[in-house]
């Protein structure tokens, strides 16, 4: 059983699966670049480390590769423009995702969300998809200066909302959560489900692994 006074949640591959609207965006930029189309298959292998990553993956048809850096600077601004359109459009809340929400509510828990997603990409997804009132605070990838799994966005909250790290948890979905959750002290929940490039999210040692947010009513005093 874990006791927090604060749980912070991270967004893609944990509340929502927004691989539908950014394979979308992709796609789409491909077609302007009158490039291949990669399909939502290969986004969601590809999902996990920022939009940046995920243009550069596109681009490149690999997890790793750099394209061409005018190649990029032209892609870039592409995806931005049809991501926004796009945001929050197809994406939808996992299972159990708005009941777990419910649950920490009712036990008095205080509750945020962190994310590497840039807020201008977080707030209107969070609206979209009628979650954004269950957070106390919302911590974005440009709200501070480095992202997870630097520890700074979780002791950016935890100093905004004045309650301890040692009295925190971080529930996410990939190994940056689960890092940047040891970093700063925090007690640690992962997904089963979510964006970790087909690697079983127990390898990083997460203090517990749930299949769905509803567990969070036996784990969670």
């Amino acid at each position: 059983m874990f006791s927090p006074k604060l749980v912070l949640i991270d967004l893609d591959g944990t509340l929502v699966d927004s691989v539908p609207d950014l394979a979308h965006a992709a796609d789409a930029m491909m077609t302007d670049l009158d490039l291949p189309l990669r399909g939502e298959d290969n986004v969601r292998n590809w999902v996990g480390n920022g939009v940046e990553r995920l243009v550069k993956r596109t681009l490149t048809g690999e997890l790793d590769a750099e394209p061409e850096e005018s190649l990029y600077e032209r892609a870039y601004p592409i995806f931005y423009e049809h991501y926004l359109q796009s945001n929050g459009k197809y994406s939808r809340l996992f299972p159990g995702v708005q009941q777990g929400l419910e649950i920490l509510k009712q036990k008095g828990l205080t509750i945020g969300c962190v994310t590497n997603k840039a807020e201008s990409f977080t707030l209107p997804l969070l609206q979209a998809k009628e979650i954004l009132d269950y957070f106390s605070i919302v911590v974005s990838g440009d709200t501070t200066a480095k992202k997870k799994p630097d520890p700074m966005p979780l002791f950016y909250a935890t100093d905004k909302l004045s309650i301890a790290p040692a009295e925190s948890l971080i529930l996410g979905d990939s190994m940056h959560d689960v890092e940047a959750g040891r970093n700063a002290g925090f007690q640690v929940i992962a997904v089963s489900y979510g964006y970790n490039h087909g690697v079983d999210i127990r390898e990083a040692k997460p203090d517990a692994v749930i299949d769905s947010f509803v567990e969070l009513e036996h784990l969670i005093k």
